[in-house]
């Protein structure tokens, strides 16, 4: 049995996340069901992160295992050929048995972008959130640094979620404005439920003065969801980086 490596990236508008589910059109039912025609038989992919719906990869890896011998050179193409267009798997690598997609990576980026103008634009609709008020950067990274480094991230999680603990190490936070588009990148060991999101939303109360960038390090130790920002919208996210041992990207 061999276990096998997928590099893919996906548009994520037309899916309800990555994770299987029974009524709805998911990316990781939609590529298990192409992988499954190449190989000829059942195929459960396991996947990095469970990106929400309408949330984007520009890098993603999942893995499987098949007792076909097709190459590995060959999977792309072959997989490509029965997936509709939003999704492409670029790289497939033969990797070791105790390889898995979520468990073996070492830690994530993800990428917010907001189209910071008064007037909107169509190309970036459900590409990045239209966000016609005026945006300071500078308070935007200022808030931003103060969720660099171990904390718990309790404050900018969606409340009821089950998890063994919140606390996470954020090991940047940037922020990155190119004329009207701002772009966010957060890399962390992982990663709660809509924390990017929340963050995000955190950022953006600082910059709007509903509390100044030192703010951020008690609304962290307060621990409550109601004190930080609001969840920003999904179709500004993407998964922008990855990060394994093996050569798999």
């Amino acid at each position: 049995m061999r276990n096998i490596a997928l590099k893919l990236m996906y548009v994520g508008t037309a899916y309800h996340g990555w994770q299987v589910q029974k009524t709805i059109a998911t990316v990781g039912e939609t590529l298990e069901k192409a992988l499954a025609t190449v190989v000829c038989h059942p195929v459960k992919c396991t996947g990095a992160g469970r990106t929400d719906a309408g949330v984007h990869a520009q890098v993603y890896i999942a893995n499987f295992r098949t007792t076909s011998t097709i190459p590995c050179d060959r999977i792309p193409l072959a997989v490509n050929t029965r997936l509709p267009e939003d999704i492409v798997v670029v790289k497939a690598t033969e990797v070791p048995d105790s390889f898995n997609a979520i468990g073996s990576c070492v830690k994530k980026e993800y990428t917010y972008r907001i189209y910071n103008s008064r007037l909107g634009n169509p190309f970036y609709v459900n590409r990045a959130w239209f966000y016609p008020k005026p945006l300071d950067e500078a308070i935007m990274q200022a808030a931003a640094d103060r969720f660099v480094g171990t904390h718990d991230f309790a404050a900018v999680r969606s409340v009821g979620t089950e998890t063994k603990t919140t606390v996470r190490t954020v090991h940047y936070f940037n922020v990155k404005r190119t004329g009207e588009l701002i772009e966010c990148s957060v890399c962390a060991d992982g990663f709660l439920y809509n924390m990017v999101r929340a963050m995000v939303g955190t950022i953006i109360y600082a910059a709007e003065g509903k509390f100044p960038p030192e703010a951020v390090s008690d609304i962290l130790a307060g621990k409550n969801r109601t004190a930080a920002g609001p969840t920003v919208p999904p179709g500004g996210l993407y998964m922008t980086n990855l990060w394994y041992e093996e050569d798999v990207l």
